[in-house]
């Protein structure tokens, strides 16, 4: 398990309210391979914020590396209006490229 998994589970069972430290701890269990336990993380992150981006491209990775089609569509075409909207043009790109693998 990867220090940064343990660093942050350890963050988030001090303070699981803190949006920060659930985006985190998401993202380093997204990048350590455990996606299905990152999508919840993730999930809280999301539903946080309508207008924070980056956990819905991370949530749209997640459940592609489950294999849920339908559900990473859903989150990666959140991801791509927000790109838009806010002006990333880096992360719409790759949001276009991930949708169109779909």
């Amino acid at each position: 398990m990867s220090s940064k998994v343990e660093t942050f589970r350890r963050l988030v069972a001090q303070d699981a309210a803190n949006l920060l430290f659930r985006f985190s701890l998401g993202q380093a269990l997204l990048q350590a391979g455990l996606a299905a336990e990152a999508v919840e993380h993730l999930q809280v992150a999301a539903s946080s914020k309508a207008d924070w981006m980056m956990p819905r491209i991370l949530l749209g990775k997640a459940w592609l590396a489950q294999q849920q089609k339908e559900r990473a569509r859903e989150a990666l075409q959140a991801a791509l209006a927000l790109a838009v909207a806010q002006g990333h043009e880096d992360p719409e790109a790759e949001l276009h490229q991930l949708l169109a693998a779909l």
